[in-house]
C-alpha cells in the first residue's frame, strides 16, 4: 500500500485492516529463518565447526530480518512502478537499479547486524567493514536474482488479482445485461404497452387490414430481435440502431400524425459499437414523457458522431415540455435510466459519459458518451494493471479504471 495511504488512515487502522497480510508475511521469514537455522546448523556439524542452536538461529534471524526489511521496500517499488504499456523501458532500468540498491542495502544491514559477532572458522571479532567489503561481492548474484524473483512474484500476484476482479467485472456486466433485455421486453410486452398495440391492430383490422398486418409483424419481428441477441453485449451500431427503427415503426403506426423521427447518423460511425439495448430506453423515456403528454405532434432525434477523434457521441432528443427541476437529479431517474446508467459504468468505468438535461432549444436531451471501438469487448486482450490497458483472456475484458481502454480501432 502506497505510503501516503497509510499516513491517511493512520498507523493502527492501517495494521488493524492488514493484519492478516502482516501476520503471513512475518510467518513467511520466520519460516525462513528456522530453515535458514537447520541448514547452517547442519552445515557446520558437517565441516567440524559444530555451533549451538542459539548461535545458528541468532544468525540466521539476522539476515532473515535484512531481508524482510529490503524486500518491503521492493514491493513498496512495485507498486510506484508499474508495468505498463509504452512504460515498460522505464520499469525494466527503475527495477535494474532497484536491484542494485537492495543487494547493497541488504549486505549493508547484515553487516551491521553482525558487526562485534566472532567468526566461527577463526574466532576473531567481525568488523561492519570487514563484512561489508567480503560480502558485498559474494551475495551481489544471488541478491539480484532474489530481487527479480520478488519482483516477478508480485507482478504474477497483481496479474492474478487482476483476473478475479476481471471475473467478478464480467458477472457483474451479465447481470445487468439480463436486467437490461427483461427490462427491454418488460417495456415492449408491458399490459399498457400491449393493450394500447393490439387496440391499435383492432381497430386496423377492418378499416385497413394490411396496415394490422404490418403492425404484427413488426410486434414479431421487435421481440425475436431482443430475445436473439439477448447474450450480446456489445452491437455495432447499425444493429442498434435497426433494432430501434422497428420498435418506432410501431410507435409511428399508434401516433401516424403525433411522431416524427428523424435519424442524424455519420456513415463512419455505423460499424462502431454500442451497448446491446442502449437507445431503446431512451426513445421509450422521450415518446412517454416528452411526446405523449402533448396534444400537439411530437418529434424524436436520433443522432451519432465522431468526437475528438476517439469518442461515440450517442443523442436522443425530443421537443416536449422538458424536465422539471425536481426530475432532473439522477437519483429520481426512472428504471430504465438508472439500466443505462448502471449498464455503461460496468463496460466504461470512467472514460463514459452519460447525461439527461433539458436542451437548449427545448425538450429533454439524453447523451452518451463512449470510447468507439470496433473490436468486440469479449474478444480484446487487456492488461488489467489499475491505470493502464487490460490484458487477459478473451471472453473476460473489462476496463477498471479511466485510463484503461480498449483495443478499439475508429
Amino acid at each position: 500500500m502506497p505510503l501516503n495511504s497509510v499516513l491517511r488512515m493512520g498507523p493502527s487502522s492501517w495494521i488493524v485492516k492488514h493484519r492478516r497480510g502482516i501476520s503471513l508475511y512475518v510467518g513467511v521469514w520466520i519460516v525462513l529463518g528456522l530453515l535458514m537455522s537447520a541448514e547452517v546448523f547442519i552445515a557446520q556439524l558437517i565441516w567440524d565447526k559444530p555451533i549451538t542452536w542459539a548461535l545458528a538461529l541468532r544468525r540466521s534471524f539476522k539476515e532473515m530480518l535484512a531481508y524482510a526489511i529490503c524486500t518491503l521496500a521492493v514491493l513498496w517499488l512495485c507498486g510506484w512502478v508499474r508495468h505498463e504499456a509504452g512504460r515498460r523501458t522505464r520499469w525494466f532500468f527503475a527495477h535494474m537499479l532497484g536491484a542494485i540498491t537492495f543487494s547493497v542495502a541488504h549486505v549493508a544491514l547484515v553487516s551491521w547486524l553482525e558487526a562485534g559477532e566472532r567468526s566461527v572458522q577463526t574466532g576473531q571479532v567481525l568488523t561492519f567493514k570487514y563484512l561489508f567489503g567480503n560480502l558485498l561481492l559474494s551475495y551481489a548474484l544471488s541478491n539480484i536474482f532474489k530481487y527479480w524473483m520478488v519482483v516477478l512474484g508480485y507482478l504474477g500476484w497483481h496479474y492474478y488479482q487482476a483476473y478475479r476482479e476481471r471475473e467478478r467485472q464480467a458477472s457483474a456486466l451479465a447481470t445487468e445485461l439480463v436486467q437490461a433485455r427483461l427490462q427491454a421486453l418488460r417495456m415492449q410486452i408491458n399490459p399498457h404497452f400491449l393493450f394500447n398495440t393490439l387496440n391499435t391492430i383492432s381497430a386496423l383490422v377492418h378499416e385497413n387490414p394490411d396496415a394490422a398486418d404490418r403492425m404484427i409483424a413488426r410486434l414479431s419481428g421487435l421481440l425475436r430481435q431482443t430475445l436473439d441477441r439477448g447474450d450480446v453485449q456489445e452491437v455495432p451500431l447499425r444493429e442498434e440502431l435497426d433494432f430501434l427503427r422497428t420498435y418506432l415503426e410501431i410507435e409511428e403506426m399508434r401516433f401516424p400524425d403525433r411522431l416524427t423521427v428523424t435519424f442524424d447518423i455519420e456513415p463512419k460511425t455505423q460499424d462502431w459499437l454500442v451497448p446491446h439495448l442502449i437507445l431503446q430506453p431512451l426513445v421509450e423515456n422521450a415518446l412517454r414523457h416528452g411526446i405523449l403528454p402533448r396534444e400537439e405532434a411530437g418529434r424524436v432525434e436520433i443522432s451519432a458522431r465522431l468526437v475528438d477523434g476517439e469518442q461515440l457521441e450517442l443523442k436522443v432528443r425530443d421537443n416536449g415540455n422538458g424536465l422539471r427541476e425536481s426530475t432532473e437529479s439522477p437519483g429520481r431517474e426512472g428504471i430504465g435510466l438508472r439500466n443505462v446508467r448502471s449498464r455503461l459504468a460496468q463496460l466504461y468505468g470512467d472514460a463514459q459519459k452519460f447525461e439527461v438535461a433539458n436542451a437548449a432549444t427545448g425538450g429533454v436531451e439524453a447523451r452518451i458518451l463512449i470510447p468507439c471501438c470496433t473490436i468486440p469487448r469479449s474478444l480484446a486482450p487487456r492488461v488489467v494493471v489499475m491505470s493502464a490497458t487490460e490484458a487477459g483472456a478473451a471472453g473476460l475484458s473489462l476496463p477498471t479504471s479511466a485510463s484503461a481502454k480498449p483495443n478499439c480501432g475508429c
